[in-house]
């Protein structure tokens, strides 16, 4: 049984003892994780995109990439997230804890019940990204030295194009700090499972309309940085500490009616 998960963030291969590949059939299809071995504990790294990163937002199989987690034994899940910017606080390279989110997704499948035997159930969406989590990385962050520049309210969009100049402001508007793709339903189903579930987004670009020719999409690897490997030693931090899931409502997040 593997407890601990990273999604996304490629650095974790850098620092692995070991890596095997596993391929895991769940309900809603196959999905592929790499069992890797640092410091002597084995975690679960996913690769959301792919290993090749092949696999446009749209189109990736987050119920099955999420079940194959749960089939594993996973509890705790950190997850990194490659984001733009529509707030003015946050720059290119800045790191910033994900705190809630906003959906404008349009064609995927957002849950595990749909009715039928599994009844009518209802997700606790009060506080989406594990507060002890978050708390956690935080704590660990200041140990490091990675700075962290603030939370956010992340806003989830369709993909895979960029969003329009309109658009943005209207996300700025309601709310939004930074905008990406792949967060939902990612987190929500996590939630379902009852996992403790956390992102962290790196700001990789301005969105547009933030700035003139915001868009000349800047070197990605440029604008992480040194925060990437940061960001990674932080979760792996956190998972050599001894965790449980009694400082939070994750795992008690779903109601049946």
């Amino acid at each position: 049984m593997f407890l601990k998960a990273i999604i996304g963030g490629t650095g974790v291969y850098d620092i692995a003892e070991n890596v095997m590949g596993k391929e895991i059939d769940t309900e809603y299809g196959k999905a592929y994780v790499d069992i890797v071995k640092i410091n002597g504990e084995e975690i679960v790294f996913l690769a959301r995109h792919g290993k090749e990163h092949s696999v446009p937002p749209h189109l990736i199989n987050y119920r099955a990439n999420i079940k194959a987690l749960e089939k594993l034994g996973v509890k705790y899940i950190y997850a990194t997230a490659a984001v733009g910017s529509c707030n003015p606080r946050f720059n290119v390279g800045d790191v910033v804890v994900i705190k809630d989110f906003l959906d404008f997704t349009k064609s995927r499948v957002t849950t595990f019940y749909e009715g039928g035997k599994s009844g009518v159930v209802h997700t606790d969406m009060s506080d989406p990204y594990c507060i002890n989590l978050r708390k956690r990385f935080y704590e660990e962050a200041q140990k490091v030295g990675l700075n962290i520049k603030g939370d956010g309210v992340y806003v989830c969009t369709e993909g895979p194009r960029f969003e329009s100049a309109a658009e943005i402001k209207f996300y700025s508007m309601i709310g939004g700090d930074v905008v990406g793709m792949t967060n939902v339903p990612e987190v929500v189903l996590a939630k379902e499972m009852g996992m403790c579930y956390a992102a962290v987004g790196i700001v990789t670009n301005l969105c547009t309309g933030i700035e003139e020719n915001a868009m000349v999409l800047h070197d990605i690897q440029n604008a992480v940085g040194d925060n990437k490997e940061k960001v990674m030693n932080v979760f792996l931090n956190v998972f050599k500490e001894k965790i449980d899931q009694e400082h939070c409502r994750c795992s008690k997040s779903t109601m049946r009616l």
